[in-house]
Parts: structure tokens; C-alpha cells; sequence
């Protein structure tokens, strides 16, 4: 597939293209075992329009959005945020290395780049179409803002958090799913590979299996007895295949995986006990609401926004003043590797400063547009003699720095390095790139940010309120009706 289109499609366009040809065969299989769940098609528009369906579509264009701004805010303040790469490393150090030269394998590298980006996006998109399909109005609602929400609880970690992805770090380690020909455009131009923790792989599928759980808890029924347990064993047996996906294509950190698990909690439980005034199935969205509830809902929930907004921006302080003592890449033997630069405004332009940490070793440095660069990693890997041909290369000598002004707007670019030391050495050089985007992002940043921290401050306050009363975690009642009984 991957070759038959490579010029006119991008892996996403593929992707979806797969996804809405396969939507009804999946719709179809999972309801074999009883056909009255399904829709009948004459009923389907009658269905979109009297369950407000559109504004699930509505939805996904506004995560769409969403995203673009976060990553465009990303790189102009990584001078300030820095990243947090070599604390994760510290702990723990080379374990995902070890489990991807195990397990190494072509075929299996070809298959898991294939599910990490397909049933990802499947699990995205047809969710929502077959819980639709189902007749099941509460779970099309909850598939959908676990998508949107999750998302937005994972921007201030994506943001002022950032992790390098291991095998931009881990010397030696093979970038299995970046590094591959027909991949590497579509992924330069949508992941700044600092996107580490948490992992979203794991944070969105974890959060509609705790959806579901949390569904038929309230019901009273188990997993089992739930007419969509088919499917939902189908999302188990992907989201346990993307724990190990993540690890062995060089993308994820151990700690990435309980990390997406908190976020995916986090989400479950928001939307879980916001679902059923979202849909005002008891009483009107404000009924209940009184001064006293409001003053106590801002108190602790600001109160946890506030924790959480100080921690970030201690985080930022420590990060800026220690700048000039960050390593941003470790190159092995042989390793070549690559810092993204985003695209910028005409009449804008980004100056990149290239820094050789090591006091012996010279490293080699070529800039390169990244619509340009799919023949380098033609064969799943950075291939250093093809990259010399397509650019000028650059030498940087032992704790030298250079200097690179990049002007050309609207394209992305590769700033790819290259550590020409015998494979037999085991020496490592350690790179700082600086990148100046001229431009102060960072109170857009943090406003971007407010939802996420709000969201975890209402659902610390839910659990507390419900603990206090003496009530059932997954009880999504109102709070007013609890007075009442």
C-alpha cells in the first residue's frame, strides 16, 4: 500500500480512506450476534438529527483545531519549557532499547507501524459511528468527548512537560516508525517527537474501556451481560497491542503507559459524570446550581488549578535557567538523528543554533526540507550518504556550535545530525539544539492549558463529594437529587 501512492496520498488520507470503506463491515460483524441493535438506513438521518448527532461531527473538526494550535505553540517556547528527557532516562534507563532489539523484526516492524496509525484512528472514528449505529445514544456522546477531552487534558503535559521519544534519545535505539520512507512526511509535519508523556495511544482507548466499565457499572450489569462486549474486548485486545507498539517502534517510554492511563481515567470519569447533564436527562443543565455549590466548586476546584498551574510554572523557571546545561539528542555510533522545525509566517524565520557537547568527537549536521528527505529513510532508516547528497553538510567540531538561519516559510524542515564515529567505539555525542522562533507563545500556552487543569480539579472534587455522601464512584446523579433522597 504504502508504495502504490506515495506521490498523490499521504498515510492519513490512506488511513481514513481504509476506515470509511471498512466502517460498515465492522458495524456490520460486531452486531451479528443480534441484528436489532442495528439501525435500519432509512432511519439513519431521522436518528443524526433527533440524538444532535451532527455536533459529534462537530466535534472532531474542533480536536482538529485544537491540536494545530498546541503543536504550533510548541516549539517557539521550548526555550522555556526545555524538556524532561534525561530524568525519564535516569530512571529508566535502556529498557525499551532491550525490548525492541528482542523482538526486532521487519515484518513485524511493517505490521505495527500499519496499527499504530490505522486502529488508532479507527478506534477514533468508527467508536462513535457503531455506538451511533447501535442505538446507543449515551456511549456515541462518551466516545466522542473522549476523544475531544482527552486530548485537551493532555495539552499542559505536551506542552511544559515535554520527553523526547526514545530513539531520539536512547543511543543505539532504531526509530522504527519515524525513520520509514513513505511515514516520515506525514509524521515530521504532525509530531514535534517531544510528545513522549503521556501516551495518547494508551490514554484515549483506556479511557472508552473505563467508559464502558463505568457504563454498565451504573446499569447494574457486568461486561459480560453488556450487549457491545464484543467490541469492547476488541478495544482490550488493541490497547494491550499498543503498549507494546509504542515501546518497540521507538516512539514511548515505560512510564508513558500508566501516565496514559491516569490521563484516560481522568477523562473517563469527567465525561462519565458530565454525560448526563450534557443531555439534560435530569432536569435542565443548571437545575440544582445555588450560590453556596458554585462558591464551593470554585474554592476546590480553583484551588487544584491553582496547584497544578504553580507546579507548571516552577517547572518553566527551572527548565529557562538551566537552558545552557540541556542536552537535546545522544548519538551512538553511527546514529544519525533529527530536530523538527516547524513551518513559520513569510517575513518570519527561525535561527537554530547546533551545539557539539563532546570534547574530542566532530559530528556532522545537513539541513534539509522535509518533503525532500523521503529518499534518506527510503529503507526504514536514515541513510547518511544519500542525506550528504541532498544538502550541504556541516561540520561542528569538539564543543563548537553552529550557527543555522532558516528562512524559507511554510515548509518544514529536517536539522539532521550524524555522529560518524566507528561502530566499534561506543562513543556517544551529545548535541544541544537551541531553535529561536522570535516569538512569545508562552501566555497562549497557558491559557490553552486552563481546561486540562479544570478538568482534573472537577473530577478530584466529584470523588470527594461522592466519598463525603457516602455514594458509589461511578454514580453519575446530580448532586441535587442526592439531597432529595
Amino acid at each position: 500500500m504504502a508504495h502504490l501512492f506515495p506521490a498523490i496520498m499521504d498515510p492519513y488520507q490512506i488511513m481514513m480512506g481504509l476506515i470509511l470503506l471498512l466502517t460498515p463491515f465492522i458495524c456490520w460483524i460486531f452486531t451479528l450476534h443480534d441484528t436489532s441493535m442495528r439501525t435500519p438506513y432509512k432511519k439513519w438521518l431521522q436518528v443524526i438529527h433527533d440524538q444532535r448527532f451532527y455536533l459529534h461531527a462537530l466535534g472532531y473538526l474542533v480536536i482538529i483545531r485544537w491540536k494545530a494550535l498546541t503543536d504550533r505553540l510548541n516549539e517557539p517556547i521550548k526555550t522555556q519549557t526545555g524538556h524532561w528527557t534525561e530524568a525519564v532516562y535516569a530512571f529508566e534507563g535502556e529498557l525499551t532499547f532491550h525490548i525492541q532489539q528482542f523482538f526486532l523484526n521487519d515484518t513485524l516492524t511493517a505490521f505495527l507501524n500499519f496499527h499504530y496509525l490505522f486502529i488508532y484512528l479507527f478506534l477514533i472514528y468508527v467508536t462513535t459511528v457503531y455506538f451511533a449505529y447501535t442505538g446507543d445514544r449515551d456511549m456515541t456522546d462518551k466516545v466522542t468527548l473522549n476523544y475531544l477531552l482527552i486530548y485537551a487534558l493532555a495539552v499542559p503535559y505536551y506542552l511544559f512537560f515535554n520527553v523526547e521519544v526514545t530513539s531520539s534519545w536512547i543511543p543505539g535505539m532504531e526509530s522504527l516508525l519515524y525513520h520509514e520512507g513513505w511515514y516520515s512526511v506525514f509524521y515530521a509535519t504532525h509530531d514535534p517527537l517531544d510528545n513522549a508523556v503521556p501516551s495518547l495511544h494508551v490514554a484515549i482507548p483506556f479511557g472508552i474501556l473505563l467508559l464502558n466499565y463505568l457504563h454498565v457499572k451504573e446499569k447494574g450489569i457486568t461486561l459480560k451481560e453488556w450487549r457491545h462486549y464484543r467490541y469492547h474486548m476488541f478495544i482490550l485486545v488493541n490497547t494491550i497491542l499498543f503498549t507494546f507498539t509504542i515501546l518497540y517502534l521507538g516512539i514511548h517510554w515505560l512510564i508513558d503507559i500508566p501516565l496514559g492511563m491516569i490521563i484516560g481515567g481522568i477523562g473517563a470519569l469527567f465525561i462519565h459524570h458530565l454525560q448526563p447533564r450534557l443531555r439534560n436527562d435530569h432536569g435542565s443543565f443548571f437545575k440544582g446550581f445555588t450560590p453556596k455549590k458554585i462558591r464551593q466548586h470554585l474554592l476546590v476546584e480553583g484551588i487544584v488549578t491553582l496547584l497544578m498551574l504553580t507546579t507548571i510554572l516552577m517547572a518553566v523557571q527551572v527548565q529557562t535557567e538551566t537552558v545552557n546545561e540541556r542536552v537535546s539528542f545522544q548519538l551512538g555510533p553511527e546514529d544519525s538523528r533529527f530536530e523538527i522545525i516547524q513551518k513559520f509566517d513569510p517575513g518570519m524565520q527561525v535561527n537554530s543554533n547546533v551545539t557539539n557537547l563532546d570534547d574530542t568527537l566532530t559530528m556532522e549536521v545537513v539541513l534539509i526540507m522535509v518533503d525532500l528527505a523521503p529518499p534518506i529513510m527510503e529503507n526504514g532508516s536514515i541513510d547518511w550518504s544519500i542525506a550528504r547528497s541532498l544538502g550541504e553538510v556541516h561540520t561542528v567540531g569538539p564543543e563548537s556550535t553552529l550557527h543555522i538561519p532558516i528562512e524559507s516559510p511554510k515548509v518544514f524542515h529536517y536539522i539532521m545530525m550524524h555522529n560518524p564515529s566507528n561502530s566499534d567505539s561506543g562513543d556517544v555525542i551529545q548535541v544541544r539544539i537551541l531553535n529561536d522562533y522570535h516569538e512569545d507563545l508562552m501566555g497562549q500556552a497557558i491559557f490553552l492549558s486552563l481546561a486540562s487543569l479544570w478538568m482534573t480539579g472537577f473530577v478530584f472534587n466529584r470523588i470527594r463529594r461522592l466519598k463525603k455522601y457516602n455514594r458509589r464512584f461511578y454514580d453519575s446523579t446530580p448532586s441535587h437529587l442526592w439531597e432529595q433522597e
